[in-house]
């Protein structure tokens, strides 16, 4: 059945939902906003606060939220206070408005009831599915099955690897009897997938008993049951485990009381991003909230599903959205000029993004942005798309006459930055605007104004280059994982001469970077004695960091080799400087913690760093911003979620996302299973090639949502 057409205009003012809502909202149009006035509404009508549950999928997203509800109680209940002291009702909220009808008992009840929310807003219950999932497990007591010594991990990469190396020497080891049939890394990440993927069906299951393939799939089945042994051995935790262990209790022989028990403290449910759920989550909500008495509000962006490798998957909006009693839609764009909006329905109009269920909704502009506000740009088009044809001069041909995709890249990034200069000299202004839509000034274009979003880290460096080559201050917006920078290797460089202060090659090795800062030719033609003081300063250093620590040594090589003034001198420093600083902080964070020596750290630095690469940060290790000065935003648009800028760039959409030719395993949704999440982990077989298809297909879906 299809429910794509099946959808009506949201009324914010509107009957309460009741019972499962799909509430479509596309970028712009005010998710958060409606979010938090529903709150409000609800506890208007008489739904103590401490009923409510607001989930989100991120910490930072729940901060927001938490701050945009008890802002909309508060305005809500100051507003109402003044409208029954005698004030006119304004009319600019239309929930104020719809609140304030009624008898002067009536709105007095709504006030009060907002009143002691606001005093008792601590009671409310808004968190990150995790953080919801943790404080459930724990209240179910023993129904939980939460021991309470448990300690919570981030990561437990070193525990599976534990396990699959005692499997793999156990099959493959001398004492085996036969050779292997795939290497350790292979049989890793197969380990990986299996376990980053709990929900998913492993195949293959029908291949002969004693092919690599069947092999392949007995060790991922194996290695799954084995490390859950060692983690409830260990009384370790992931956050992901709060998932699996809450959807199997409510799934359990126990499910009739946790439901019960959840049931009878949460009346009304609000689910923000849940696009970005994954089955798992859809499970506990289900499970948990989909029935009589309980209202499910599912707030969602299908279009915005960008992010499968995490395990968030589109498919399990598509199924809550089959299961709705309600399916609402907000069609107002509070964000885009309508000259933009119109140009994006010309391009976009009736696309399916990926799946026929996910389609582009065409929106209307709020009145305040009728008109663009973008003045006496160079080109007046409010969406351009430029297109560079291969006969380009710099554009480098394979034999078959394809361009090549470096040069396309490093034309692309040219261009990119000279149309932004040109667009900074023109004396373009952007137009401020009230509420209603009345001119309030024109600001000048400047860089803050500009943003540039690509898919990957290495392209927001190449942008950040070009515009930095044109005199066009740029910064990059959370550039990935901080191990993985140059500036990661250069403290490993340094960790690993200290930890042999003598090494004629560790040392050569340390002078090379930026802390000692020699160049190539000075390291090739260094006379002995300079070599000697270099010995003497990194048993210097050796013996501050052994005896006072990670903060010491690096004060004392900031102070004693310049390297402020140094690094700070050449392009691209202050970049570098605030990667130093922050790799800095973490290096003394994990030594004072885990009490580690120089060999200990450097090894733990040399696992980030051989990790930084499939790991997507959002963490402690995401690159800081290393200026808040007047510059261009360059960021990926998995981070761009959310974010506002007046003018914004997308230089690479033409490329697709990088499919390894390499067989490593796939995921997909098996159509003949209910497009059930299933990983392929054998990497051949009889159904290989058509799994590898499925995936790719899915990939370059997700691709188009991008």
């Amino acid at each position: 059945m299809s429910v794509v057409q099946d959808y009506t205009e949201f009324d914010l003012c509107g009957a309460l939902p009741s019972g499962v809502t799909v509430l479509e909202a596309s970028a712009g149009t005010g998710k958060t906003y409606a979010i938090a006035a529903l709150a409000a509404r609800y506890v208007a009508e008489g739904t103590p606060l401490d009923r409510l549950l607001l989930i989100t999928f991120t910490r930072i997203a729940t901060g927001e939220l938490r701050d945009r509800v008890r802002e909309r109680l508060v305005g809500c209940e100051q507003e109402l206070s003044a409208i029954l002291a005698g004030a006119a009702d304004p009319g600019t909220d239309p929930v104020v408005s719809l609140l304030a009808s009624g008898s002067a008992e009536e709105v007095g009840r709504r006030r009060d009831r907002l009143a002691r929310a606001v005093a008792d807003f601590d009671a409310a219950t808004i968190a990150t599915t995790h953080g919801f999932c943790q404080e459930v497990l724990a209240e179910l007591g023993t129904i939980g099955d939460l021991d309470r010594e448990t300690e919570f991990v981030e990561d437990v990469s070193d525990l599976l690897e534990e396990t699959l190396d005692d499997l793999y020497v156990r099959r493959f080891g001398p004492r085996s009897g036969g050779g292997a049939r795939f290497t350790r890394g292979q049989a890793l990440q197969i380990a990986r997938a299996a376990v980053d993927n709990p929900m998913a069906e492993l195949e293959p299951r029908d291949e002969p008993g004693d092919s690599t393939p069947a092999m392949r799939y007995r060790l991922a089945v194996r290695v799954r049951a084995d490390l859950e042994q060692r983690k409830r051995r260990l009384a370790v935790m992931t956050y992901d485990d709060l998932l699996t262990r809450l959807r199997d209790i409510l799934g359990g022989p126990n499910a009739a009381a946790a439901k019960e028990r959840l049931r009878a403290r949460y009346d009304v449910v609000l689910v923000d991003e849940f696009q970005d759920t994954d089955p798992i989550q859809w499970q506990i909500l289900s499970r948990a909230f989909a029935a009589e008495g309980v209202t499910l509000v599912l707030v969602a962006d299908p279009k915005q599903a960008i992010y499968a490798f995490r395990g968030a998957e589109v498919y399990a909006y598509l199924e809550a959205a089959k299961l709705a009693g309600a399916r609402d839609t907000l069609l107002v764009n509070r964000r885009s000029d309508q000259p933009l909006l119109d140009a994006l329905d010309a391009l976009f109009g009736d696309a399916r993004l990926g799946h026929p269920e996910i389609v582009y909704r065409q929106l209307r502009a709020a009145p305040a942005h009728q008109t663009g506000r973008l003045r006496g740009a160079p080109e007046g088009a409010a969406l351009r798309i430029r297109v560079v044809h291969r006969s380009e001069t710099s554009i480098e041909l394979t034999d078959y006459g394809y361009a090549r995709a470096p040069a396309a890249r490093e034309h692309v990034a040219r261009d990119l930055a000279a149309d932004i200069v040109r667009l900074l000299d023109s004396g373009a202004t952007v137009q401020q605007r009230s509420a209603t839509g009345e001119p309030c000034g024109d600001e000048p274009i400047c860089p803050r104004h500009i943003a540039v979003l690509v898919r990957t880290h290495a392209n927001a460096e190449l942008v950040c280059g070009q515009l930095e080559a044109a005199r066009v201050p740029a910064v990059i917006n959370g550039g990935g994982n901080v191990f993985a920078t140059v500036i990661a290797r250069a403290w490993l460089r340094l960790l690993e001469a200290l930890e042999r202060p003598a090494s004629t090659i560790r040392a050569r090795t340390a002078a090379a970077t930026l802390f000692l800062g020699w160049s190539g030719e000075r390291i090739a033609t260094a006379a002995e004695a300079e070599w000697e003081e270099v010995h003497r300063r990194l048993h210097r250093w050796s013996r501050i960091l052994r005896e006072s620590g990670v903060a010491a040594l690096t004060e004392t090589i900031m102070v004693g080799e310049d390297l402020a003034a140094r690094v700070l001198a050449e392009t691209g420093g202050e970049r570098r400087l605030t990667d130093l600083g922050h790799l800095a902080q973490l290096l003394h964070r994990a030594a004072s913690a885990e009490r580690l020596g120089v060999t200990a750290l450097r090894g733990w630095l040399a696992e980030r760093i051989a990790d930084a690469g499939r790991e997507d940060a959002e963490d402690e290790r995401t690159r800081r911003l290393e200026s808040d000065a007047e510059a261009v935003q360059v960021l990926t648009i998995h981070r761009s979620k959310g974010l506002e800028f007046p003018v914004v760039y997308c230089p690479f959409l033409w490329e697709p996302s990088y499919i390894p030719r390499e067989p490593e395993p796939v995921f997909f949704h098996d159509p003949a299973n209910g497009f059930r999440r299933t990983v392929d982990v054998g990497l051949d077989g009889r159904a290989w090639n058509a799994h590898v298809r499925r995936h790719r297909d899915e990939q370059r879906g997700e691709d188009l949502r991008l």
